[in-house]
């Protein structure tokens, strides 16, 4: 039923979202998506991915024939191949990426992929919204135009290719990526974890963020078989109809000077929601939110980056109406919807409903792909007794 779930609609101050275009069961698959654009998150990453589907490789990864720098899990894989114009750039064809500085690997690599796109495919991205403020950048859109020039043989250069479009599409990278990650392992502390590729959704660029998210998103890379870069959103909780649904695009644990310095650097706004609300009138070093040290699950990922607004919360989920007078009237939030096995700190979903309407009441994480039952999570201990690790 993910189809009929969503509707999009332009939001006073927040730009374009998408709102519940029906009431929402807690777990519904509410939108699966495949990929406008896939890259990888950096050349570091190209030994240990698949150039096509970004699986994790084994030892017996075919590398690319034109470039031998990108590697494929299989020969389906290999027959689709991966970007031409970053092909023609590891291969050396016209210049060297590998000796292009860091902070330029990463949008060389995106500038690279979509203008490799079909014509179609560029047009519908460019038709993406951009940060109504953009984000303060040290990337310069001339000087990487000029570097995209240099690393690909001229007559492989798309018609139309010129320094404004390459602004504008730069425009449309960060405000509308999602990550998809590393996989989690929890030897590692969460905040090493890494993006093994950036990936562009349209329709779930619509999603706006939200201190205090009614849905979140997984992206399962490593599953078999077709679609495993697929964005999977599904609901924390009911949404009844007319509501905004949206997404955090970062840990929910993190603090309130540290979230709002993100969405600011990244996003170009200041979140006003609920949350930030109360939150902005405690003390700079009260650490009553749980932390400021997650990763970010989204990744950086990602959307429109409207502003702020209402967090999507049921009444009846807790005691986070503004008028509480707790000082932090969205605790249980934290308790149900927020995963506590080691460092994790993703977003806890429930399963899709049984196949006769009735809840699953069983939880799984988007970081760590932990299970929990329901009166797991509700313990008066709120200790972790997972299902599965």
């Amino acid at each position: 039923m993910a189809g009929d779930a969503l509707r999009a609609a332009d939001l006073p101050g927040r730009g374009r979202g998408l709102l519940a275009a029906r009431n929402i069961r807690e777990g519904e698959v509410i939108l699966t998506e495949q990929p406008l654009l896939l890259y990888p998150a950096s050349l570091a990453s190209l030994p240990s991915f698949c150039s096509a589907c970004f699986r994790s490789l084994s030892a017996a990864a075919s590398p690319c024939p034109s470039c031998r720098a990108a590697g494929f899990c299989s020969p389906s894989c290999a027959a689709a191949s991966h970007p031409r114009l970053l092909c023609a750039a590891l291969s050396g064809g016209g210049g060297n990426l590998a000796s292009a500085a860091e902070p330029h690997q990463e949008p060389l690599l995106f500038l690279l992929s979509a203008y490799s796109l079909p014509e179609p495919s560029l047009r519908v991205l460019l038709s993406l919204s951009s940060a109504a403020t953009p984000p303060p950048t040290d990337q310069d859109p001339a000087s990487l135009h000029a570097m995209v020039a240099a690393l690909v043989p001229p007559q492989m250069l798309p018609p139309g290719f010129s320094p404004d479009l390459t602004a504008a599409l730069l425009s449309k990278d960060r405000t509308n990526s999602f990550s998809i990650m590393e996989p989690y392992r929890p030897e590692v502390p969460q905040p090493l974890r890494k993006a093994r590729a950036y990936a562009v959704y349209p329709r779930a660029s619509l999603l706006n963020h939200d201190c205090l998210p009614n849905a979140c998103h997984f992206d399962y890379a490593d599953r078999p078989g077709p679609g495993n870069t697929d964005i999977v959103v599904r609901a924390l909780h009911d949404i009844t109809e007319g509501r905004e649904v949206c997404l955090s695009y970062f840990a929910a644990n993190w603090q309130y000077k540290d979230r709002q310095q993100r969405l600011l650097e990244d996003y170009g706004f200041r979140c006003e929601c609920e949350r930030c609300q109360v939150e902005s009138k405690w003390k700079q070093d009260d650490d009553s939110d749980g932390g400021g040290d997650g990763d970010d699950t989204m990744e950086e990922e990602e959307e429109d980056g409207g502003e702020g607004g209402d967090d999507g919360m049921e009444q009846e989920e807790g005691d986070g109406g503004s008028d509480s007078d707790d000082d932090f009237p969205h605790s249980y939030f934290f308790v149900r919807y927020l995963c506590n096995h080691g460092e994790c700190y993703g977003m806890l979903a429930p399963l899709p409903p049984l196949p006769n309407g009735e809840p699953s009441h069983v939880f799984e994480c988007n970081v760590c792909g932990n299970l929990k039952n329901e009166d797991e999570i509700d313990a008066p201990d709120g200790g972790d007794s997972s299902m599965a690790d």
